[in-house]
């Protein structure tokens, strides 16, 4: 599939006036409540905390312009999203690579001012901008506004600075496979702010590590032990760095220490005085979320669809989603509703935390038509069931085209290439995936629809 083009519009560039200590971050296309809007304007007040504010933005900034497996400069600049929480607001970003998720948290006791409205968009960073951001220091509070709250029309048309970019498919699913991973680590470790500090400028540049913790730090090793979380390509973590000197502690999320060994995603978060500033890394340096199928288990699910229309109904740029009162209100077991999570996830309109173990929602600029599409793995798996290439030798063994599928308690088995390379560990083949969407569909009540 070709990549499509994001194209942004603002009414003028953002910019900072250190005189002034005014910061004022120009919008494109976003989303409110209300509906869509051309320059939504979420926020004016102040950022209790201007220099590790200014810090954290640029360090979503630089994220969303890197490349990290090759240094090569990219010329493309994808400019950050910004969601407005009402109690909080999230920049978010996403590598060149499509191998890193940054995300600045920037908290209510951080911010002094008034919420306008509820939304996303995205928010101009340009270059000026960026070495204005550098020499914000002290502890001075900086005037923000997200968004004019009047259009300022500098031109004919209202827009005076316009940038196209290419929007690759691996970045937007990239965006949908990082929340269903996030939302499968568990807190891992907690440093204090010194203890991060040294472990953090301690680090290697290159390699898939292991950190395994060690009385209150973590001592890096070669392979996993009980407890360990993966660090694939510690220069990743470069954009923590200077932020090191506002840091009050680091806490690093991940799964459980795989029993095949092999590497996998972890998120770093350094706590900064009102915010928090997030990178979730990719199993390999060299591979980005994209390929990993974490979404294909829930998106191959009967009611997947209806289920993210029903659940979609009732969201409201909530900062903390509740997955049993949303279970609750719309009638649906757990399950279902986390599958209709993952399907909004693919369309760009939730998000997970993992510092509150919770999805927020949000809507990022792109076709969710298009990315239903981006998924080659299920889109095989369909075609074989629609052509009948699905037979059940026993309630939990198919013949699936010429492969042979188990689906057992502990994990599905296939005898496809696929599974043989990679275990499970990237998601689920299209024989798997067939064969779960025909045993789904002979469970299903045909009176009423329900399981």
């Amino acid at each position: 599939m070709a990549d499509a083009v994001l194209a942004y519009s603002y009414a003028r560039s953002s910019g900072l006036d250190l005189s002034s200590g005014q910061l004022d971050l120009s919008t494109s296309g976003g989303v409110t409540p209300s509906g869509p809007a051309c320059h939504p304007a979420f926020f004016s007040g102040l950022l209790t905390r201007a220099a590790p504010a200014a810090a954290g933005l640029l360090g979503v900034a630089d994220v969303a312009r890197a490349r990290y497996y090759d240094a090569r400069p990219t010329g493309i600049v994808r400019d950050p999203v910004v969601t407005c929480n009402g109690d909080r607001l999230r920049f978010e970003s996403f590598s060149a690579c499509g191998g890193v998720y940054a995300r600045l948290d920037v908290l209510q006791q951080a911010l002094d001012g008034e919420v306008v409205e509820l939304g996303t968009t995205n928010v101009d960073v340009n270059d000026p901008l960026r070495r204005a951001l550098v020499r914000v220091g002290g502890n001075d509070p900086l005037h923000l506004r997200v968004g004019a709250e009047e259009l300022v029309a500098t031109t004919l048309d209202g827009a005076v600075v316009e940038k196209k970019v290419p929007l690759p498919t691996r970045w937007v699913r990239g965006f949908a496979e990082v929340q269903v991973i996030a939302s499968g680590f568990d807190l891992r470790a907690e440093l204090t702010g010194p203890e991060a500090v040294r472990f953090l400028r301690s680090l290697p540049r290159r390699g898939v590590l292991w950190a395994v913790p060690a009385g209150r730090s973590l001592r890096l090793s070669a392979r996993p032990a009980a407890g360990a979380i993966c660090l694939p390509g510690p220069d990743r973590l470069a954009t923590l760095l200077p932020l090191l000197r506002f840091a009050d502690g680091l806490r690093v999320y991940g799964p459980a220490v795989p029993a095949h060994g092999l590497a996998v995603a972890s998120a770093w978060e350094l706590e900064l005085p009102g915010m928090r500033y997030v990178l979730t890394l990719s199993p390999e340096p060299r591979r980005g979320f994209s390929g990993e199928g974490a979404v294909l288990d829930d998106l191959a699910t009967a009611h997947a669809e209806e289920d993210a229309d029903l659940v979609g109904a009732m969201l409201a740029f909530e900062p903390r989603l509740d997955a049993d009162l949303l279970a609750e209100r719309c009638g649906l077991p757990r399950d279902r509703v986390r599958a209709a999570l993952t399907q909004l996830g693919t369309a760009g309109r939730v998000g997970y935390d993992v510092a509150e173990a919770a999805h927020f929602h949000r809507e990022l600029p792109y076709d969710p038509g298009r990315v239903a599409a981006m998924n080659p793995r299920l889109k095989a798996a369909r075609d074989l069931v629609r052509r009948g290439a699905v037979r059940f030798t026993a309630p939990d063994t198919a013949v699936v085209g010429e492969r042979r599928v188990r689906l057992t308690p502990g994990g599905p088995v296939c005898t496809c290439p696929w599974y043989a390379d990679f275990r499970g560990s990237r998601g689920p083949c299209k024989h798997v995936l067939a064969a779960q969407q025909v045993r789904d569909q002979a469970q299903t009540d045909p009176k009423d629809g329900t399981r």
